[in-house]
């Protein structure tokens, strides 16, 4: 399938979740990443979810961060030129929610894409090639190209993987994992 087609239908998909049905799988996906041999790094990335798109909710994964004693890392989004800039998530961190439903850091201490370790990417639908579809921004391709090469990219997802997204382009970035849950996917 396209990636029209695609984001249509699992827009459609997560707009009949429940929010318990929501919290309960984002615990599950959050328990399965502890399965994942990613806890070594330093700096993670984390979305924070847009309640009224159904996403995935992240709570859980911030808390197992904080637990470790990890660096979290969340983004502030420029709608201009579809870039994200990171700021470093601290006790003294206020969010806001901007205009398009996205919670993000006000003010705070920046950090370099260069620096992050591993990235949970928020997404619509994925293939067994760890292809993803987002909302169509470009902002995490933009986001994960000035990453290090090495840098782990995760995505997070209430559904299980299509078969094959037709339509991919050379800027698209791929996934290392996508966690759903009940499964993981390595790719």
């Amino acid at each position: 399938m396209n990636k029209t087609t695609l984001r249509a239908r699992y827009k459609a998909l997560r707009a009949t979740l429940d929010s318990n049905v929501i919290e309960e799988q984002s615990m599950a996906i959050a328990n399965n990443a502890l399965t994942l041999p990613i806890w070594k790094h330093t700096t993670y990335h984390v979305f924070l979810p847009i309640v009224k798109q159904h996403e995935v909710d992240t709570e859980f994964i911030l808390h197992i961060l904080q637990g470790k004693d990890k660096n979290i890392v969340l983004s502030k989004s420029n709608f201009e030129n579809h870039s994200l800039s990171h700021i470093l998530l601290t006790d003294s961190t206020i969010l806001q929610t901007n205009a398009w439903g996205i919670p993000e850091p006000t003010a705070g201490i920046p950090i370099g894409d260069e620096i992050i370790d591993v990235v949970f990417i928020p997404l619509l639908a994925f293939d067994h090639s760890g292809n993803r579809v987002g909302y169509g921004k470009g902002f995490y391709d933009q986001f994960l190209a000035k990453c290090r090469p090495n840098t782990l990219k995760i995505g997070l997802s209430f559904f299980l993987a299509e078969e094959e997204i037709e339509g991919i382009l050379p800027t698209d970035i791929s996934l290392d994992y996508c966690i759903t849950p009940s499964k993981i996917y390595s790719f």
